[in-house]
């Protein structure tokens, strides 16, 4: 087998082959035998028919395609590796010259990893962002842990306050029209903390319960329904039940209720998930100034097939987040236009193809390599995070190998970051505030 390499642009590479007489005339007469299997001819057993009429029944040119076929996985694999190719893409025939009792010609187009020029990544001193002990930070938490334990009290005597718990029944409408999802019966509502329109938890405060009264509101700017956008609008409210938070005591006996022996003991649990906590956030941000510094001092010319493959795939993942939250993509379209929506996705594909190949170049430079532990671990984290055993990951696996691909990428760059936080010197910084006028 004799093999050409010609190199085009932005990655792609020609490989033309040249494969022996004898090769391929062999690769042709076990197409025609394999064919024959699948062909009925009158007056023959199946497989038993006379290559002519196989030939005729089904075309020569079929049979060519049907012995290319069967060759190219084993030819383009010595060929690949003969030349030390690193693809990134599966290879396919361009075109080929198959006259039978001759040497077969096939052109396969190929796409190569281009190639990452790494800057400088171990034996530095980087800053980090340190993540100061804040002095209320204790303080919160307790606030926290009493709000989760707090109890409910029905109001009766008094008008509602800011803080409470409202059962209400509203009913929206918006120049003149009912507005689509504006209306409910017996939805209860925290008066401290509404993720309703600006406006309308506040105007609830100072009611008594069982009356009804009307509300206006204007929706925001930047509001998802195009329609009512910066609209104003009026809901009819009835307040059905006032509900009163009641904080519970923080001492000996609410320690022992929510599983401590003592405040004593509650008090060092909280102040050691504090710090462990605010370490854990210490570890990120050097995690993430170290890779930064890989990826910044790093080149390469990614073509824009890449990017248009990567950004494709980040759209259907998007897509598929969307359908999660209950919004379709044609909703979307109605806040944002496609071409902005593709143009932000074509940049965070072009970060994301970065990142993996400067991975994938250090762990070739560093000779990292990923044991068997590190994908288990992966599968841990996975069956974790969504209540799967390791045979429903590997079932989902069967269903969509790319999954394995994905926890193996992971691993690997879990592995580049540990190495890249053991070969260079975090320094802690005061972090810099940001300025948001």
């Amino acid at each position: 087998m004799k093999v050409t390499v010609e190199n085009e642009k932005e990655n792609l590479v020609k490989l033309n082959i040249t494969i022996p007489t004898q090769e391929a005339t062999n690769a042709y007469n076990s197409a025609v035998k394999r064919i024959a299997q699948h062909v009925t001819i009158d007056g023959f057993r199946t497989g038993k028919a006379p290559r002519s009429m196989v030939e005729a029944r089904v075309g020569v040119e079929r049979i060519k395609q049907e012995a290319i076929e069967g060759l190219m996985p084993r030819v383009v694999n010595e060929a690949v590796a003969e030349n030390k190719l690193d693809l990134i893409t599966q290879p396919y025939v361009t075109s080929y010259d198959f006259e039978l009792g001759k040497d077969l010609n096939v052109t396969v187009s190929v796409e190569t990893r281009p190639e990452v020029k790494l800057g400088e990544y171990k034996n530095l001193t980087i800053e980090a962002d340190d993540v100061p002990e804040r002095a209320d930070a204790y303080d919160k938490a307790v606030e926290n842990l009493k709000s989760r334990f707090a109890e409910e009290k029905l109001v009766t005597d008094r008008k509602t306050t800011a803080t409470d718990i409202v059962n209400i029944d509203f009913d929206g409408s918006s120049n003149g029209e009912k507005i689509k999802g504006g209306e409910a019966k017996g939805y209860r509502l925290d008066l401290g903390n509404s993720n309703f329109i600006p406006g309308f938890a506040e105007q609830l405060v100072g009611k008594d319960a069982g009356e009804e009264f009307d509300i206006d509101v204007t929706f925001p700017e930047d509001y998802h329904d195009e329609k009512l956008k910066g609209q104003k609008a009026t809901f009819k409210i009835k307040i059905n039940e006032i509900r009163e938070r009641i904080l519970p005591e923080i001492n000996d006996e609410f320690a022992q209720k929510v599983g401590f022996e003592n405040l004593d003991k509650m008090k060092e649990d909280i102040e050691k998930h504090l710090e462990q906590t605010r370490e854990n956030a210490k570890r990120i941000n050097a995690e993430n100034a170290v890779f930064k510094k890989a990826i910044d001092g790093a080149s390469v010319d990614i073509s824009d097939r890449m990017i248009e493959r990567e950004a494709q795939s980040l759209l259907a993942e998007y897509k598929n987040r969307l359908a999660a939250q209950g919004v379709s993509w044609e909703m979307l379209l109605k806040t944002q236009s496609e071409e902005e929506i593709m143009n932000t996705i074509r940049e965070d594909a072009k970060v994301r193809i970065k990142n993996s190949l400067v991975i994938d170049k250090i762990a070739k430079e560093e000779k990292i390599t990923l044991a068997q532990e590190d994908i288990a671990q992966k599968f841990h984290e996975l069956g974790t995070a969504y209540g799967l055993s390791q045979q429903d990951i590997i079932k989902q696996i069967g269903k969509n190998p790319e999954i394995l691909s994905s926890l193996s990428q992971q691993a690997m760059n879990d592995k580049v970051k540990q190495f890249l936080m053991d070969n260079n010197k975090i320094s802690y910084v005061e972090p810099k505030e940001v300025d948001n006028k």
